[in-house]
């Protein structure tokens, strides 16, 4: 079998799908009689399986139920076996990764420009599968406990939106798929988080919050603003900044739809912006308005770009205490939800908090035991959160250097902070 050449960056790499053509002939198809079930070309298959193409978003559902597996396990079979034959040297303008980003970046401006265009031509006939597919990728995204490989197949989808957006041929499709642009952005905004690309993570969410202003979604548009406000919040340390976002944010959300919890979702991270400023008395009332989503009827997220249901609201509560330098309320409460099943991401912000707490008491051994514990949480999980989180410990950290297990800590705290913040230019 031939097979299809990529690279990391560093080697070139001979890739198959061998998985996938297993499972293929366990469920009797050969690669035409699949080809025909799905209505796709005859060489398409072969394609596939040998790493030269990936399966259209839109068919994956479909494809899914021919093999007889959930789609998180087809995602499994369309991994790529791979095996290394030869170096290749960088890309001129930097590595392959950049190069990547950058058209994707490319992209997602393309996409957002054709949404904000008139009809052309005619109507995509598959529309609603471009939701479906968005849903599936949150739901990948909120299981995955590293953001970073879901990127290729963001990168995917908003390739399959862009082209149905430059041939959307009613205003009524149009609108439906800006929309799922909105959210898309908004999703592969968070990935380039997670993955410390905070000016790109900036341009898709600005782009998203354009999207959703095009189709008039309030909430959407609030959800935006507030993950742009969040880079602000702990990318660039623009307490200031973030406030005037959230600001904005919380006046669009007024205008959303009551029943859904974008509010809510928008009043918490407000919480942790006052409290980075010192207003006491904003930060209470933003934690009011917080609480307040337990009073929705129903289910009030939707499970995407809108996850607040107010199960976090006591670490947030306990943030903002420790940002309020009130470490008597904070400690007592974070000791409580460190005994919850957590993430390991939220595990690690809350014993980033503890630790936190004990260096303000003078207690290195709390410092140490917690600081470590979260490093190793940050380490395990990927994400740039949990990195821009202990990297607010480094300064407290200064005043115990005089004990080794905390100089060694600082080091475990600097390796993982491999990517530096980069400054953002331009405004929302």
């Amino acid at each position: 079998m031939s097979c299809a050449y990529v690279t990391d960056g560093r080697r070139a790499v001979k890739v198959r799908r061998g998985r996938f053509a297993r499972q293929r002939r366990a469920c009797g198809y050969s690669q035409e009689s699949l080809a025909d079930a799905l209505g796709v070309d005859r060489t398409s298959i072969g394609r596939w399986e040998r790493g030269e193409s990936d399966p259209r978003p839109f068919l994956l559902p479909k494809l899914a139920a021919l093999l007889r597996v959930t789609l998180l396990e087809l995602d499994a079979l369309l991994q790529r076996d791979a095996i290394t034959v030869a170096p290749v040297p960088r890309t001129k303008d930097g590595d392959l990764d950049d190069v990547i980003r950058r058209d994707f970046l490319q992209m997602v401006t393309t996409a957002t420009m054709l949404s904000d265009l008139g009809a052309l031509g005619e109507a995509p006939d598959d529309e609603h599968t471009y939701q479906s597919m968005n849903d599936h990728l949150w739901r990948l995204h909120a299981r995955a406990q590293s953001r970073s490989p879901l990127f290729p197949l963001v990168h995917s989808q908003i390739a399959e939106l862009t082209s149905a957006l430059d041939g959307a041929g009613s205003e009524s499709v149009r609108r439906q798929l800006c929309g799922e642009a909105a959210e898309l952005f908004q999703l592969a905004g968070e990935v380039l988080f997670d993955c410390g690309k905070y000016t790109d993570a900036a341009h898709c969410y600005t782009l998203a919050a354009s999207a959703a202003k095009e189709v008039d979604s309030p909430d959407l548009w609030a959800c935006a603003l507030t993950r742009y406000a969040f880079i602000r919040l702990y990318a660039d340390h623009d307490s200031g900044k973030a406030v005037q976002l959230l600001d904005h944010a919380a006046a669009l959300a007024q205008r959303g739809d009551s029943s859904l919890s974008t509010r809510h979702w928008v009043a918490a991270v407000q919480a942790e912006a006052y409290a980075a400023t010192g207003d006491v008395d904003s930060c209470q009332r933003a934690l009011d308005r917080a609480v307040e989503v337990h009073a929705l009827r129903g289910d009030s997220r939707n499970r995407g770009w809108l996850r607040f249901d107010g199960s976090r609201l006591a670490e947030q509560r306990a943030t903002c205490y420790v940002r309020l330098r009130r470490f008597d309320l904070a400690e007592p409460v974070l000791g409580e939800v460190l005994q919850k099943k957590l993430s390991t991401r939220r595990q690690s912000s809350v014993l980033t908090d503890l630790a936190m707490v004990g260096a303000q008491r003078g207690d290195v051994d709390q410092v140490v035991d917690c600081a470590r514990q979260a490093v190793t949480l940050a380490q395990r999980n990927a994400s740039s959160y949990t990195v821009c989180r202990l990297r607010t410990l480094q300064p407290t950290l200064m005043h115990f250097r005089a004990d080794p297990r905390v100089r060694d800590l600082s080091v475990h705290i600097d390796e993982l902070n491999t990517t530096a913040p980069q400054s953002r230019g331009g405004a929302l």
